[in-house]
């Protein structure tokens, strides 16, 4: 699976791509972690505020730090479709 973090660097951001790769390394998930810090790249997905987390090139989560069940439940899903 293909997980990118969408942000410019800011402390958020970077807390966010932390833990979306520990969660998804315990938890036996297999990705490729992308950190996307161009604001036109960011654009292309029509997030108006950061951090964001895109999960097979879906939005799962803007403007927020989401919690590691939140992440898991993402991963699954996308792992189901």
């Amino acid at each position: 699976m293909k997980v990118q973090i969408l942000g410019t660097g800011c402390p958020k951001c970077k807390a966010l791509a932390e833990l979306a790769e520990k969660t998804l390394h315990e938890n036996g998930f297999e990705f490729e972690l992308e950190k996307v810090t161009d604001a036109f790249q960011i654009m292309k997905f029509s997030v108006m505020s950061t951090p964001a987390l895109v999960i097979n090139g879906k939005v799962k989560v803007s403007g927020r730090l989401p919690s590691p069940e939140e992440i898991i439940k993402f991963a699954k899903d996308a792992e189901n479709e």
